[in-house]
């Protein structure tokens, strides 16, 4: 009689940003550059290796995949946002509250993967240059990419059943600007053990992983530049690595932070996480683009074949 007298909550009601009310225009102005920049620069990027045959590479392979989580990343949570902050509206549909969550956890899993799976790029193209070609062969990359979204559609899947197999009857007041795991099992009127130690060990497990292999990658990295006697072949396997290290750190960066200082404040914590889904989705072009000399020239290319098809 309890479970009957319940309500069943069909919707959730997102508190979104703390201590931003009355401004919310210049949220919305804010956000939609960011989104758009992110949605262009992307594109740009996507659209100029499949335009430029050199490119058909497997480090420019994986930046592809690279720019596509982007995209998705950023279309995650933003475009919602956007709409509550327009019409000044809160909630989300239990559908869309599951929506997020897949999506975050598949594609944050997937671009924790491909990171790895990058820098294992450039420890073979540097450390092994004669048997770059061998190693990573095209059956080599299309396995190496299959498995990262496979395996992380898989993690996504298992989180986001347990999530919403908890029953939801009470307050459905989710305290974040999107529907994240800890934030919505919060209110469940179950015991949230299991599902919380399944996240807090999954969310943990992969990134830690990933970062540890990452690490070791550019460790034997670094040894091999120190090794190489040409002025010129430091210069260029450091500017190549610079652009990815610098990608990795805004990805990990924001991710260590929140959930290594459980007692920031609930501002901080927001800021940090926008800053890690918003800005760093936007800021990845740009830097892949800025030391990357193949990157701007197929850049001008696509320019060129854009202006001769108008």
């Amino acid at each position: 009689m309890e479970m009957e007298n319940r309500t069943v909550v069909s919707e959730f009601i997102l508190l979104g940003i703390p201590n931003t009310e009355g401004h919310e225009t210049l949220l919305f102005i804010g956000f939609l550059a960011f989104y758009l920049c992110t949605l262009l620069g992307n594109l740009l990027i996507f659209s100029a290796i499949l335009v430029d045959s050199r490119l058909h590479t497997p480090m420019y392979l994986f930046l592809c995949n690279l720019s596509v989580l982007d995209i998705g990343f950023a279309s995650i949570s933003t475009p919602k946002l956007l709409f509550n902050l327009w019409t000044k509206s809160r909630t989300i549909s239990l559908g869309g509250c599951m929506s997020q969550i897949f999506f975050f956890q598949f594609l944050g899993s997937t671009e924790c993967l491909i990171y790895t799976v990058m820098a294992f790029d450039r420890y073979v193209a540097i450390c092994h240059p004669l048997r770059y070609l061998i190693i990573m062969n095209r059956k080599v990359c299309a396995i190496l990419t299959a498995g990262s979204w496979i395996s992380s559609s898989f993690h996504a899947t298992i989180l986001t059943s347990l999530t919403f197999t908890l029953p939801y009857c009470g307050p459905n007041a989710v305290d974040y600007f999107f529907c994240d795991i800890f934030p919505v099992v919060k209110l469940a009127c179950a015991d949230t053990y299991v599902i919380e130690t399944v996240t807090f060990t999954n969310t943990g497990v992969v990134p830690m992983t990933c970062f540890s292999l990452i690490l070791l990658s550019y460790i034997r990295i670094v040894y091999s530049i120190l090794k190489m006697k040409s002025g010129e072949g430091r210069r260029k396997a450091a500017s190549t690595c610079a652009s990815h290290l610098t990608v990795v750190t805004l990805f990990f960066g924001p991710c260590a932070v929140i959930y290594t200082q459980p007692e920031l404040s609930k501002v901080v914590a927001t800021a940090v996480q926008i800053f890690g889904d918003v800005a760093t989705h936007m800021l990845n072009p740009v830097i892949y683009t800025l030391r990357n000399k193949e990157v701007k020239g197929a850049l001008k290319k696509l320019r060129g074949v854009l202006t001769t098809a108008h």
